[in-house]
């Protein structure tokens, strides 16, 4: 039994409930199921093997899951990827997993068009949902829809220990790795969505998190149909649709990422919108502002945060009861989680004393796709190291400190950007801060504060110091700073620093 079995029980027991709704377009598990197993039988009939890596490049779409689950069933490895990739991008992870197989939106056929002699997808095996079909491709509807709709039938059978998927990293720092995920880890992933949000077949699960990302695919979508849950999604982010989606299918659970919630604070009124069937609103990605936070709060709907990465999906998540009195938690950890601090010394830290936070449980990755030094530098004793400083207090409720490679030393003192970058967040002038490790010659290194302001506002160097005065150390203080109009983001919404240092660091 996998993760494929999901469609099949439901399939079972209530065939004609919703299972998802796709640009307004119902899906009830039936379709869903019937339409998954003729792209299975596609897949083995095409020779795709237990372990074959079959890709995607796909927009938000029900192709997008079909595919995922078809690829489950017969225990083929799914490699969702980003559409916002570069052309060199895509090949780079497209060989480094070996892919057989690609589905891709007809967006894309002139960017896969220049790579696809140079990837190891074979030439009958480019399927491409949509009208604009080139000469070295199949047209996903007319290759798959002549298949059964019967379960596949296997020469062996899916495991729960088996590879299920390969999600690659952001790519903050050097090439992306992937990420080798289990059946049994995205089980568990949604039985710990599940504890969180107390997920129920009367829920409607709507989120514009694309489905490559992490969290759009293992947080929202699968853990929704896991449950028998109404999933919902757009093939493209629109703030006005999203909210009036709320309204028509009075939406129960919204889940949305930090650069989402912008854009919809600055483009919509939230009073024209009737939000009043929200029982549990969710916000990630990079920092969150306060003021938008205040926006939603307004409204009745206090922000949950949680704290994850794509070798373990969630792993913290901070109760709805708990938004005000402990915000900017990341929360505590989740049910089939343990999360712990280390010291330097590998010692376990104690109450507010600031480590490495490590985690263990089900969820985490298998390890990282043919990388065997990296994964044993990653998973220790069984410890998933997420590379990220933090500290718990005396409640059990865990904080963020700084990502710990981005840590710079100034004067022999170590400074942690992320600390300083939460302060100045809250000046009136700023809308988003980043600060950067610059050499130095007299402290070995300084901060550089680049800023993004809000509208028609301009901040200097003298209005960052004194905001920051009294608020943290003066060694603290960055010694520069520049206004930027924007930041180069990772897929799941991060700042992604080590372009940042490229075009600033000088």
């Amino acid at each position: 039994m996998g993760i494929g079995d999901f469609l099949t029980k439901h399939t079972f027991y209530t065939p004609d409930k919703v299972a998802m709704i796709i640009d307004d377009k119902e899906h009830t598990f039936r379709q869903l199921n019937e339409r998954t197993n003729r792209a299975a039988n596609f897949l083995l009939e095409k020779g795709i093997k237990k372990g074959d890596r079959v890709s995607a490049l796909l927009f938000n779409c029900s192709e997008f899951l079909e595919v995922y689950f078809a690829a489950a069933k017969i225990g083929a490895i799914f490699v969702p990827l980003n559409y916002r990739l570069a052309p060199g991008e895509l090949e780079y992870q497209l060989n480094d997993c070996g892919s057989r197989l690609l589905v891709l939106h007809d967006d894309f056929v002139d960017v896969v068009g220049l790579i696809r002699s140079r990837v190891p997808v074979e030439k009958d095996k480019f399927l491409v949902v949509g009208e604009n079909v080139p000469g070295w491709g199949l047209k996903y509807e007319e290759a798959v829809g002549g298949y059964s709709s019967q379960e596949p039938v296997l020469e062996k059978p899916v495991e729960w220990e088996d590879p299920q998927a390969i999600m690659y990293t952001s790519g903050v720092t050097g090439n992306p790795k992937g990420a080798l995920l289990s059946h049994r880890k995205t089980l568990f992933n949604a039985l710990n969505s599940d504890f969180t949000m107390r997920l129920g077949p009367g829920d409607i699960f709507l989120s514009p998190l694309p489905l490559f990302h992490s969290g759009g695919l293992f947080i929202v979508a699968t853990p929704s149909i896991f449950r028998g849950a109404v999933f919902v999604t757009y093939k493209k982010f629109d703030t006005k649709k999203l909210l009036k989606t709320v309204e028509k299918y009075r939406a129960t659970i919204f889940f949305a990422l930090t650069t989402m919630l912008n854009f919809i604070v600055k483009n919509e009124n939230l009073d024209e919108y009737d939000l009043s069937s929200l029982r549990l609103f969710m916000g990630g990605g990079e920092r969150t502002p306060l003021t938008i936070m205040e926006e939603f709060a307004k409204r009745g709907l206090y922000m949950q945060t949680g704290f994850g990465q794509t070798e373990n999906s969630i792993l913290l998540f901070l109760p709805e009861k708990d938004t005000i009195r402990k915000r900017g938690s990341l929360g505590k950890p989740v049910f089939f989680c343990d999360v712990k601090i280390l010291k330097d010394d590998g010692q376990e830290a104690a109450a507010h004393e600031a480590g490495e936070i490590v985690v263990k449980g089900p969820t985490v990755m298998t390890g990282y796709w043919n990388r065997p030094e990296d994964t044993a530098k990653t998973i220790v004793d069984g410890w998933l190291h997420t590379g990220d400083l933090g500290y718990y207090d005396e409640e059990g409720y865990f904080y963020f400190i700084d990502r710990i490679k981005d840590m710079y030393r100034s004067g022999g003192e170590n400074v942690y950007p992320a600390e300083v970058e939460k302060i100045l967040v809250t000046h009136p002038k700023i809308q988003n801060v980043s600060i950067i490790g610059m050499p130095d010659d007299k402290w070995g290194e300084t901060g550089k504060a680049l800023i993004i302001s809000n509208e028609n506002e301009t901040v200097t160097k003298e209005d960052v110091f004194e905001f920051l005065k009294d608020k943290v150390a003066k060694y603290k203080f960055p010694s520069q700073v520049q206004m930027v109009e924007k930041f180069p983001m990772t897929e799941s919404g991060k700042i992604k620093k080590s372009a940042l240092k490229e075009m600033y660091g000088k």
